[in-house]
């Protein structure tokens, strides 16, 4: 079972009578018991189906709560019948870490105490006369006035969380874990506020179709799209799952075969996601260019062991054998669809600007540019990570060499970009191998990083 710090189990257990007084006034309002009854049970419903079509994704997150029937609920009854429709389906569905009765209770709570809100501002603004009504285009406004509500109060209570130590965003099921304050709401409300406006629509349109002449079963229809795209989006990270495990594969093989750069791959990948960042690249690039990073050195697959284990220089035979790796690693992804760019990053980025990097000898602009971002985050990492020949180098004594460097081996760009995100974020590498010291008779290497054994092996 995972340690919960305890002032993270108060802020749930704060949260959750928060929930509680949010319901308590249900029977001086008198709500339509067969309606709260109905939604209930069909967001528990849709709640378990959800959550077992995502069982398996990469990220089990994004199995979210089934936002349009709460919504909908939102939208017809008062607030606390409206939090009541969130417990059944948050407290039963499926949870995959431990442990599974505080996540449940804390999921149970911040969508109950949301769907209040949102109720509340809904009915507040008249929203119920005029979805009662049919009243376009005036029912929007208090509907998306509801939705805001909805994101509001999940963002606090989600960010709250996460400050006071339990976990990445969301909280519901990352892992438990302490963030700086000043960080812990960042991007939450962005993210969340696109996918919960659709699923206020859909929630809308099943409560007009539900106070129309059609009835509640009408408003069942609105579900099938939502479906359909539910099941769209389980496909896509079923696929993104697969993708992450083929990845994970490759990088574990090399991290057996090579265990002088044990978790070397998984850093560079982070420094090219830093890099390429910086440079304002959308996410799907960024996306590849993690994938170039930790895969870049796939190709020591293909390097006798003897020679990526060896203790100090190498020979010239030994260093014209492991500059074929790059050249490997392109033969072993070259069928992995996904890659796409990647592919060039792993072949070319031991390139260098002024074309004395191998294995071709590409020059300035002929370097694809994933490859150049990749070949600063692996010259970053090589020099502030411990090896067994040598120490790692302070982080500003890695970034003066490699804006030394820059214009010669490395593009400035991505060198200028790499300080700036190093500058903004900071770098705590970890070592790669053991914390031994240099063996006796194997002297550090010296001169620039293009001419370690490092920036080969």
């Amino acid at each position: 079972m995972e340690a919960v710090p305890a002032r993270a189990r108060a802020y749930v257990a704060g949260v959750a009578c928060l929930a509680v007084l949010c319901v308590l006034p249900l029977p001086a309002v008198r709500p339509p018991w067969w309606a709260l009854l109905f939604l209930a049970v069909l967001h528990a419903g849709c709640e378990h189906v959800a959550r077992r079509r995502f069982a398996g994704t990469a990220h089990p997150a994004f199995a979210p709560a089934f936002h349009p029937v709460l919504l909908a609920g939102a939208f017809l009854l008062p607030p606390p019948a409206a939090a009541l429709v969130a417990l059944p389906g948050a407290l039963l569905s499926r949870v995959e870490r431990r442990p599974v009765l505080l996540r449940r209770v804390w999921r149970a709570a911040r969508l109950a105490v949301a769907v209040a809100a949102a109720s509340r501002v809904h009915g507040a603004l008249g929203g119920r006369d005029a979805v009662a009504g049919a009243d376009f285009p005036y029912v929007l406004a208090p509907a998306g006035a509801a939705v805001l509500a909805f994101c509001l109060v999940l963002t606090a209570l989600d960010g709250g969380l996460v400050a006071l130590g339990a976990g990445a965003p969301p909280p519901p099921l990352g892992p438990w874990g302490r963030a700086p304050v000043r960080r812990a709401w960042r991007g939450l409300l962005p993210r969340s506020l696109a996918p919960v406006a659709v699923h206020g629509l859909a929630g809308l349109m099943m409560a007009v179709l539900w106070r129309s002449p059609y009835g509640p079963l009408a408003a069942l229809l609105v579900l099938l799209p939502m479906c359909v795209s539910w099941w769209a989006s389980a496909q896509y990270h079923r696929e993104r799952a697969a993708h992450q495990a083929t990845i994970r594969a490759l990088v574990q093989a090399v991290d057996i075969k090579d265990g002088y750069t044990r978790g070397h791959s998984e850093r560079v990948g982070q420094a090219s996601v830093m890099i390429a960042r910086e440079l304002g690249m959308d996410d799907e690039r960024v996306e590849v260019l993690r994938f170039a990073g930790i895969l870049h050195d796939v190709g020591k697959l293909g390097v006798p062991t003897r020679i990526l284990r060896k203790d100090g220089p190498l020979t010239p035979e030994e260093r014209r054998v492991i500059e074929l790796h790059p050249e490997y690693g392109h033969e072993i992804v070259r069928g992995i669809s996904f890659l796409g760019e990647a592919r060039s990053a792993i072949l070319h980025h031991h390139e260098r600007l002024d074309g004395s990097g191998y294995p071709y000898g590409l020059a300035g602009g002929e370097i694809p540019e994933p490859a150049r971002v990749v070949a600063v985050a692996d010259a970053f990492d090589a020099m502030t990570s411990t090896r067994s020949y040598r120490r790692a180098r302070p982080v500003d004594a890695a970034l003066a060499e490699l804006e030394r460097c820059a214009g010669a081996q490395f593009d400035p760009r991505m060198v200028t970009a790499l300080v700036r995100a190093v500058a903004r974020r900071g770098w705590c590498p970890a070592v790669t191998a053991d914390e031994a010291l240099p063996p006796r008779g194997v002297p550090a290497p010296d001169g620039p990083v293009a001419d370690r054994t490092e920036a080969h092996r």
